[in-house]
C-alpha cells in the first residue's frame, strides 16, 4: 500500500514499505522511473517471497511524489535516499540502483557507511550528467540552457519532452565519483548489459576500478540492454540479490 512520508520542507516522498527480515532492500530507480517499473515490481514480490524488508519509493519530482522535475538535483535525490534511509529503516540495507540510482546508490552509501550492508547496480550511471546529457545536447540546447536556464528533450519513451535544467547540470559536477577513489568498504556486485546504448558498460568498468572496495564483482550480459527487464534477466537480478542477502 502506498504511502507517503513527510519531509521537513514540506515535500513528500511517495513509497511502498513490506516488513521482513534483515538485511533490508531499498530500490533506487533511474532518471524518470517510477516506484511501479518492472525491476522495482520484481524486487518487491522477490522479497515478498524471501521474507525480506523491502522499500521502493518515487524521488522528488518523480510519479506519485511531490516537486517537479526541473526543479529536481543529484544532490537532492540524494537527500531523498537518506531520508528513506533514516526514517523508514532499522538495521543494515542493500541498497539497489538502476542507470540513475546507481550513482545515487553511491553517494547514500557514502555517507551512511553504517546502514549500507551491500550495493547492487543494474547498469549504474555515476557522472553520467556530462557524458550523457550535456555531450549529447546540440548547441541550440545549450544555448537554450545557458540563456533561459532549462530546455525540453523529447525521448521515444516519453509522451511529453522532459526538461533538463541549468541547476541540474551544474549542480551534478559537485557529485561526480569517477576518477578517484571512491571510499565505499562493503560488498558491490553490479550488472550491466553489453548492448547497453544508453548507458556503456565502460561505466561500471571504471567504477569497479575506483570503488577501494574488494568485494566488488561486475557480470557483463551478453544479450543485455539498459534495461536488463527480461524474464532471464529479472532472475539473474533475484539470484544476485540472493548471494548478498548470505
Amino acid at each position: 500500500m502506498e504511502q507517503l512520508l513527510h519531509l521537513p520542507d514540506g515535500s513528500t516522498l511517495a513509497y511502498v514499505q513490506r516488513k521482513g527480515r534483515l538485511p533490508g532492500v531499498v530500490f533506487l530507480g533511474g532518471f524518470m522511473a517510477d516506484m511501479n517499473g518492472t525491476k522495482a515490481t520484481y524486487l518487491d514480490e522477490f522479497c515478498q517471497q524471501t521474507g525480506q524488508a523491502f522499500i521502493r519509493f518515487d524521488y522528488f519530482g518523480h510519479g506519485a511524489s511531490s516537486g517537479q522535475l526541473i526543479n529536481s538535483t543529484i544532490g537532492r535525490w540524494k537527500q531523498d535516499v537518506l531520508a528513506i534511509l533514516d526514517n523508514l529503516t532499522e538495521g543494515p540495507q542493500i541498497l539497489v540502483g538502476s542507470s540513475m540510482g546507481g550513482w545515487i546508490m553511491l553517494l547514500a552509501a557514502k555517507e551512511r557507511p553504517k546502514q549500507v550492508k551491500a550495493l547492487l547496480g543494474i547498469a549504474p550511471a555515476p557522472d553520467f550528467i556530462k557524458p550523457l546529457v550535456w555531450d549529447r545536447l546540440t548547441p541550440i540546447q545549450r544555448e537554450e540552457i545557458e540563456n533561459k536556464g532549462v530546455c525540453y528533450i523529447h525521448s521515444p519513451f516519453q509522451a511529453k519532452p522532459y526538461p533538463i535544467s541549468r541547476s541540474m547540470i551544474e549542480e551534478g559536477r559537485q557529485h561526480e565519483l569517477l576518477g578517484a577513489p571512491i571510499a565505499i568498504d562493503c560488498a558491490v556486485r553490479l550488472l550491466h548489459g553489453l548492448k547497453d546504448i544508453e548507458v556503456p558498460c565502460s561505466f561500471s568498468e571504471r567504477l569497479m576500478k575506483d570503488l577501494v572496495a574488494e568485494d566488488v564483482r561486475l557480470t557483463l550480459i551478453k544479450n543485455g540492454d539498459h534495461r536488463l527487464n527480461s524474464a532471464a534477466h529479472l532472475k539473474l537480478l533475484g539470484n544476485t540479490l540472493l548471494e548478498l542477502f548470505e
